[in-house]
């Protein structure tokens, strides 16, 4: 992981790297409580001048601000939300035990107020009974208004706060819904108890339908509290303790105590407590928390190290380089957390419903009052038009999508993939073409030099040593391979000078006195040097998938050498399952055709773009667009950016340069492309449960509002009816925990235990 991580974990979206101006604030709101708070709190926010989007996430609480900064502060967006009738203050770092307890305080209190309100409705439920068994016992009517009125102005007050800010905000939610219809049948009976009646009341409708949504949202509120599973999983992985070395002196300390520069101790058994580089000793390390393999990986003086995986064997002493909100941990943890605080396309439908379903349902309750009184009387049209102002009630519209989102973008985090917005989670589901690089995607990116052809009087060491002293300034990964080739054959590099290397086709370097021209075929051509002879043999090679690299000087073909980089073992497996899935799989490479339909054929991609070079990445990904596919690019490289920039969903292989990381909108932490099968069936799977709960937020209002008008539903059953449909929502939302990849892989996520 790098800084570029960092600013991605951050929020710094591309659009925020293009205007550096540009700042991210995340709000945490109380007291909204459907969809249309939530859409007027970001409409209140997005009228702030210097604010460039603000997105209001009802299941999270949270909003995220993106503004101008030296236009507007977090001041001036805290004072805009509590102007339109709310609380909030700045996000501050991720602390999942405050979370937690802060959530378990508002559900005491919520668990508080539904018993108030149970032990009040008890009376009235037992006044019910008898009239339905002909066994009537009538509370005196001084009792039913003292109990009604303890209800509906206690544990009730927060409906018609609430209602009362919004329309003083000119707006409707929610609460206008419930404070309308429980006020209206508490104001009537109010009236006829004054008036000196003794029956004829509906005090019993205010005070039940209150107490039934309290419930629903105490119920709401538990649900909605394991949809961060996820979270809490990562902030688990967290070391507590840190051994510093301290004026020779070894001190625990909380790991939030711990400094950059510090100089730590870490015990066989321990997790390793911050970011940071060996100093001294050796061990191995279980990084599997990151990249998913199981196997430890070996750590001496020099080598960087991890907080939060497990140092298995050996004490090591380290020097911390990133600590706090800087550590690999805290960036995914921040990333999980704005992922699933994004919004998705599919929820703009459901947010402007929500904007004028209020208004529309106060206009249908009229309408069926105006109806009912002129065909049945007074009474029956009132409790006909309490029954819809309740029953419709839009919580369960504005949890539709946010909580599928949230526990989607958990789960995904849990899988070794980190999606960096519900938009990106929304689009994979609809790509029907996937270009996979080759080079560090399909294979391991780690080739190894496997021959070595000297022509003329030279001599396999002097092409070899001559070839590698010039490509030592190489970061290309076939360089490499053919430097490390000449370390482990004991072959001493000359300098070097005026380096420069060409993408896409090679590097000129001056060795010794001559320059040196290394590359592939069309790059030594290039220097009037004739291939004719040799290209049989070049063939041959290329033919068993190895890469050939040429070396030339002064016109003439010193010798060639050949580079090969093996298949990951998941490659062929995870190609098989994109081909099942309906999605056409294509091989992009710089790699000579050759090379590449041998690498392609040996895991079954029969579509190869060869040759290509790295400016022209992108263009390949645009005409598969043009043809009207929708295009993931999976990459690992900087050649790759581009592309990953230009296609519908870009993907980066985690254990691939940060650059990629950086354009994409997902990247895959394991390096395996398992994990891209996996993360397209998640996608699929999140937005089938979206799409089922917004098919039963609308459904159950389409359906239930008439009912409620012609007199079916009375008011207590469509309080019931409200709360059960907002839980019913959450519930399935929270069906997505028990998904499991339908493919060969590990989890990403273990618990480590410290001895």
């Amino acid at each position: 992981m790098s800084a570029d991580l960092t600013r991605e974990a951050s929020g710094q979206n591309q659009q925020n790297r293009q205007n550096p101006s540009h700042r991210k604030a995340i709000l945490e709101i109380t007291g909204m409580t459907c969809a249309a708070c939530a859409n007027r709190v970001e409409r209140a926010l997005n009228k702030v001048e210097g604010v460039v989007q603000a997105n209001v996430n009802l299941a999270s609480e949270k909003a995220t601000v993106r503004y101008v900064s030296g236009m507007v502060g977090v001041d001036a967006l805290i004072a805009a939300v509590e102007k339109a009738g709310y609380q909030a203050r700045e996000a501050v770092a991720v602390d999942e035990v405050a979370k937690k307890e802060a959530r378990q305080r508002r559900e005491r209190r919520q668990l508080t107020a539904f018993l108030l309100g149970a032990l009040v409705s008890l009376p009235f439920l037992v006044q019910m009974a008898g009239d339905l068994t002909g066994l009537p016992w009538m509370m005196p009517p001084w009792l039913q208004f003292v109990l009604a009125s303890v209800v509906q102005f206690t544990i009730g007050w927060r409906f018609i706060r609430g209602a009362y800010h919004a329309l003083r905000g000119g707006s409707a939610n929610m609460d206008v819904l419930v404070a309308m219809g429980t006020l209206a049948a508490y104001s009537y009976s109010s009236v006829l108890f004054f008036m000196g009646a003794h029956e004829g009341f509906y005090f019993e409708a205010s005070v039940i339908i209150i107490t039934l949504i309290l419930l629903g949202k105490f119920m709401e509120s538990r649900a909605k509290g394991r949809t961060s599973e996820a979270m809490k999983k990562l902030m688990g992985l967290q070391a507590k303790t840190a051994h510093v070395i301290r004026d020779g002196q070894v001190v625990d300390v909380p790991v939030e105590e711990v400094q950059v520069g510090d100089q730590l101790l870490v015990k066989s058994g321990e997790k390793i407590p911050v970011d940071g580089v060996v100093v001294e000793g050796q061990t191995t390390v279980d990084e599997s928390m990151l990249t998913g393999e199981s196997l430890p990986v070996s750590k001496s003086s020099g080598d960087r190290v991890v907080g939060a995986t497990l140092n298995k064997h050996g004490a090591i002493r380290m020097r911390a380089t990133k600590v706090g909100k800087d550590t690999v941990l805290s960036q995914i943890i921040r990333m999980v957390e704005e992922a699933q605080g994004s919004k998705a396309p599919i929820q703009d439908l459901a947010d402007r419903i929500s904007g004028i379903f209020v208004p529309i349902v106060v206009s249908l309750a009229l309408v069926t009052f105006l109806l009912t009184w002129w065909f049945a009387g007074f009474t029956p049209a009132l409790i006909h038009a309490v029954a819809v102002l309740v029953i419709a009630c839009p919580c369960a519209l504005g949890l539709a999508t946010p909580t599928a989102i949230m526990v989607g973008t958990g789960k995904g985090a849990e899988n070794g993939v980190l999606i960096k917005g519900a938009e990106h989670l929304q689009a994979l589901q609809g790509v029907n073409a996937v270009i996979l690089d080759k080079t560090g995607t399909i294979t391991k990116g780690e080739p190894e030099l496997t021959d070595v052809v000297a022509l003329g009087n030279l001599r396999k060491e002097q092409l070899l040593q001559m070839v590698a002293s010039a490509e030592q300034a190489s970061e290309h990964p076939l360089a490499q391979a053919i430097v490390r080739g000449a370390r482990q054959r004991g072959l001493k590099l000359q300098e070097v000078s005026q380096f420069e290397a060409v993408p896409g086709h090679g590097i000129r370097a001056r060795v010794g006195d001559e320059t040196l021209f290394v590359g592939n075929k069309t790059w030594i051509a290039m220097q009037a040097v004739n291939l004719e002879p040799y290209l049989p043999a070049i063939d041959a090679l290329e033919g068993q998938g190895k890469t050939v690299m040429l070396a030339a000087k002064r016109g003439r073909l010193l010798g060639y050498l050949a580079v090969a980089d093996t298949v990951k073992e998941t490659s062929a497996q995870a190609v098989a399952e994109l081909h099942q899935m309906g999605i056409e799989v294509y091989m992009l490479t710089g790699d000579n055709r050759r090379t590449a339909e041998a690498i392609a054929a040996q895991v079954g991609i029969d579509q190869v773009f060869a040759e290509v070079l790295p400016e022209e990445k992108a263009a390949w990904v645009k005409k598969l667009q043009q043809q009207g596919k929708r295009v993931a690019m999976v990459g690992d490289g900087i050649n790759d950016a581009p592309a990953l920039a230009t296609a519908d969903v870009g993907i980066a292989i985690g254990t691939g340069t940060d650059v990629a990381m950086e354009a994409a909108d997902i990247t895959l932490m394991r390096g395996d492309l398992l994990s891209l099968v996996a993360c397209i069936q998640l996608s699929q799977a999140t937005m089938r449960k979206i799409k089922q709960n917004l098919g039963w937020a609308f459904g159950y209002n389409i359906l239930l509002i008439p009912v409620a008008a012609v007199g079916l539903l009375n008011p207590i059953l469509a309080g019931a009816a409200m709360a059960f449909s907002s839980v019913s929502v959450v519930t399935n939302a929270l069906l997505l925990n028990r998904w499991r990849p339908k493919v060969k892989s590990k989890p990403l996520i273990r618990t480590h235990q410290a001895a």
